[in-house]
């Protein structure tokens, strides 16, 4: 059965699959990434688990993966095949694409950022399916963005594109790790949102799930603090939504499990702020956590697929 490995590399944990020609997940595994043991000892890890994976379709499926897909964090040069740089997994210029199809043999491999990927599966097969432009945004402890076309996701010149939580939407405001102040995911990550309702409450261990259980239930001090995060989010979509007129906006990540206590205020937010602007689909994302493994299968699936065209046309 010919299939493809789809393989998503997060800060803690490696999500794995075997992927079928129609999507189908023949085989699903995970592991710990091990940052802990330093950059080379992830990689090695990375490398270890690929061919678990290659060998065990192999034996169960009859044959061996005709490409992979990687997910990575980070910056990620995807036409070199470079993992340029983690900060939370500590690499630099790591040439994983080549490392990866050395490994298995040879076999075409594509590199992929994370959460590029993660858009790239939400726009075929998950909450944009049949949007021709979309915008994917998962709130978690930062803000990205991946920007959907036509099937793929924008990379950007120089593999920037999509970073949205750097929008700066509080000038002279908070400062963040980028350098900048004021950004977006300063003030409506679910980290941020975990910051301001500890402090709120003076306890420590209050989070993001805390303070929008406490918004549900009518609590004053979480209103005012969800309402500072949901606005901060409205001004930077609607200044993105200016940018990319997209059709379907798909927001993710562990925010948006607070559901219509996230979404019914945002989309009042947002639609008070627009003036010309096209207002767009305002959705929760489908897929969960496994958006990055399935856009990694599809990853590797368009390679098989522009090799087919090539041979084909040639």
């Amino acid at each position: 059965m010919r299939h493809v490995i789809a393989l998503d590399v997060g800060g803690t944990g490696m999500k794995a699959a075997l992927v079928g020609a129609n999507g189908e997940l023949l085989h699903q595994a995970r592991r710990a990434t091990g940052r802990e043991r330093g950059p080379d000892a992830v990689v090695d890890g990375i490398l270890d688990f690929a061919a678990e994976l290659y060998a065990h379709g192999e034996r169960h499926f009859g044959e061996p993966a005709s490409a992979a897909g990687v997910a990575v964090p980070g910056i990620v040069d995807e036409a070199l095949g470079v993992a340029a740089y983690s900060a939370n997994l500590g690499w630099r210029d790591v040439p994983l694409r080549d490392l990866v199809a050395r490994r298995l043999g040879g076999v075409p491999v594509a590199l992929g950022h994370d959460v590029r990927t993660g858009g790239l599966a939400e726009g075929r097969i998950g909450a944009g399916r049949g949007a021709d432009r979309f915008l994917f945004v998962p709130l978690g402890t930062g803000i990205a963005g991946a920007i959907g076309i036509d099937g793929r996701v924008e990379a950007g010149a120089h593999g920037f594109a999509g970073e949205i939580g750097h929008i700066v939407v509080r000038p002279a405001g908070t400062p963040c790790p980028c350098g900048q102040r004021g950004c977006l995911e300063r003030y409506a990550s679910a980290s941020a949102v975990s910051e301001a309702w500890a402090a709120a409450t003076g306890d420590a261990t209050a989070d993001a799930a805390d303070c929008a259980r406490a918004v549900a239930s009518g609590d004053p001090n979480a209103v005012r603090v969800w309402r500072q995060a949901v606005d901060a989010l409205a001004d930077g979509l609607v200044t993105a939504l200016t940018l990319l007129d997209p059709r379907t906006l798909i927001i993710g990540g562990g925010l948006a499990e607070a559901g219509e206590t996230l979404f019914s205020p945002l989309r009042d937010a947002v639609r008070e702020r627009v003036t010309f602007q096209k207002l767009p689909s305002i959705v929760p994302a489908a897929l969960g956590d496994t958006a990055g493994c399935l856009g990694a299968g599809l990853l590797a699936w368009d390679l098989l697929d522009t090799t087919d065209r090539t041979e084909v046309t040639t």
